[in-house]
């Protein structure tokens, strides 16, 4: 059964190489013809994930028509760009088993990748793949654990075996909103912990925004229906753990520099600054307290600073555990 993976940036990438590396036949698709000609030529992906040599059942493309005819598809695009491109590809992408490999809300809609996949390709089977990674460990074959997302437990533990390398490994759920959950509002968290650090508050500090987000995202995901040992698995507390505490997370980078009143790159994706955006809509909706994420949101929104949102965090009233 072939693979194909759809969007060459870091994650996607890490995944084909990883993918291809047992010698099954895996296609990597990008966008850019420049781009995919020459990652094909030089055998890396210079751009996105330098240092990393494809393996040689690795082959890139820039055809979305040839991509798509893997029976298995997965969809390595950002979040905020998710819907545009599933709506654009609709046909292709069919009748396929596709797999989300992002993480987050959308902004427009207040859906996570499974939904939005559903929403727009009723008759193909929505999974997401998500968890605590960075894209350079898997592209150097370093163990990883990941959770495997779908509703259709058959199709899931088909994917499991289908994907899983010798250095990924999947866990498999049918819990698809706690895994979409928990993989979208640790980003939220890892932009304030990021931001308390570069602020100068120090660990304890960041300890404690980690385990009230952490509190946060258990709120949110309950009252969507989610199972609460998902949360507590790879997807929520697993990924909330390497994101929080390592400077290769781009979102918890992008706090810290937010906390130290520093640029960023505007051309890295913060997943997270949307989500914070989407999320304290939907908290509100759906009148679950979520004070951290509203005054990330409050700050990218420049409706306050950080000194005066972690000001306002830390007088809020006493409370019980």
């Amino acid at each position: 059964m072939s693979i194909s993976v759809l969007g060459a940036g870091a994650f996607g990438t890490a995944l084909a190489i990883s993918l291809a590396r047992s010698g099954q036949p895996v296609i990597l698709w990008a966008r850019d013809a420049d781009h995919a000609k020459m990652m094909q030529a030089d055998r890396e992906n210079a751009k996105r994930l330098s240092g990393h040599r494809f393996p040689d059942s690795l082959t890139v493309t820039a055809d979305i028509e040839i991509a798509t005819q893997a029976e298995i598809l997965l969809l390595a695009t950002p979040m905020q760009q998710l819907a545009r491109f599933t709506t654009e590809h609709a046909d292709l992408l069919a009748n396929h088993p596709l797999v989300a490999c992002c993480k987050g809300v959308d902004l427009q809609t207040g859906l996570g990748p499974v939904a939005t996949l559903a929403q727009i390709c009723p008759t193909a089977t929505p999974a997401i793949l998500t968890g605590p990674s960075f894209a350079n460990d898997i592209a150097r074959g370093l163990p990883t654990a990941l959770t495997l997302a779908c509703a259709d437990d058959t199709i899931g533990a088909m994917l499991q075996t289908r994907l899983s390398t010798e250095n990924l490994r999947l866990y498999r759920t049918t819990d698809t909103t706690g895994a979409e959950l928990g993989g979208a509002l640790k980003n939220v968290v890892a932009i304030a912990c990021g931001a308390a650090m570069g602020a100068g508050l120090g660990e304890s500090a960041r300890a404690a925004v980690m385990t009230r987000g952490y509190a946060e995202m258990q709120r949110l995901a309950q009252d969507m229906g989610a199972k609460a040992q998902t949360l507590s698995g790879l997807s929520g507390f697993g990924d909330l753990t390497l994101t929080c505490t390592s400077e290769q997370s781009r979102n918890y980078s992008y706090g810290l520099a937010l906390g130290q009143g520093k640029p960023f790159d505007p051309n890295i994706t913060v997943e997270g600054a949307k989500t914070a955006l989407a999320v304290s809509n939907l908290a509100k909706n759906r009148n679950v307290e979520m004070p951290i994420t509203e005054v990330i949101a409050a700050v990218l929104t420049e409706k306050t600073t950080i000194q005066k949102a972690m000001e306002a965090l830390l007088s809020r009233p006493l409370k019980k555990e």
